[in-house]
């Protein structure tokens, strides 16, 4: 069944009216019509089986039948501060932190990161490009939430940003032993909020490894194989999500 998301606002005594870029799907691409049903998901962890009663010039009438609670989302939350990558890396690390499970993602701008946001304009238009990404993503994996991008953050900020977690990680290649790892994982429960700190192509400075120390960050290893920065978040990601992953 197809799967679309609404404001809570456009769902109101039992219907629903879909507005936006969607509608133009449903109608010219799906070649719906009244009488299909579809999930509609309030982007909070709400879906809606509803059954399309009504096509109007720019929106589509839905009558809920059923609701429930998303079964699709992770009981703690884990948020991803990403040391921007070159090129599009970050559309592709979006891309699959969103079907892991990830809640939010932090682009972070870290001493040795490459990349530099020329300015507000282009910063803005590449956020909202990311927001697209993660949107689709969810949509994609049955996700009940569609996970937040933020604005970038100086590594300082992130660091403040991630303070009220339960478990902060630092995946970084200097550290040795992944049993350490597995003990550390292995604490983790399923309701907890965990941050994951991934830096650039050239690594953490261990200025940074020191500052994330102190302000609670736990380095760790990812194994005797030095990864990219891409594969490195998904990594610890995969295994952040079979460890918290419910029944």
């Amino acid at each position: 069944m197809h799967r679309f998301y609404v404001q809570e606002n456009q769902i109101n005594n039992g219907a629903v009216t879909l507005t936006g870029e969607d509608v133009n799907h449903i109608k010219n691409v799906l070649r719906m019509k009244a009488g299909d049903e579809v999930v509609l998901c309030n982007g909070k962890g709400r879906d809606y089986h509803c059954v399309i009663t009504e096509f109007q010039k720019d929106g589509i009438i839905l009558k809920v039948i059923k609701e429930w609670e998303a079964d699709t989302e992770l009981r703690g939350k884990i948020y991803l501060f990403q040391g921007l990558p070159k090129k599009d890396k970050m559309e592709l690390i979006i891309q699959k932190s969103v079907e892991l499970g990830v809640f939010e993602i932090v682009p972070v701008m870290t001493r040795r990161t490459v990349v530099k946001l020329e300015d507000e304009k282009k910063e803005r238009k590449k956020l909202e490009r990311w927001q697209t990404i993660a949107e689709s993503a969810a949509k994609q994996s049955r996700r009940g939430i569609i996970p937040r991008v933020t604005e970038v953050y100086s590594f300082k900020k992130a660091l403040e940003y991630a303070d009220s977690l339960n478990i902060k990680l630092m995946p970084y290649e200097n550290e040795k032993g992944i049993s350490y790892t597995k003990e550390i994982l292995n604490r983790i429960s399923s309701n907890e909020s965990v941050g994951v700190f991934i830096g650039p192509e050239g690594g953490f400075d261990e200025s940074e490894v020191e500052a994330a120390k102190v302000n609670g960050f736990i380095p760790v290893s990812l194994g005797k194989r030095i990864l990219r920065t891409e594969t490195a978040g998904l990594t610890a990601l995969s295994l952040l999500m079979m460890q918290m992953e419910g029944e």
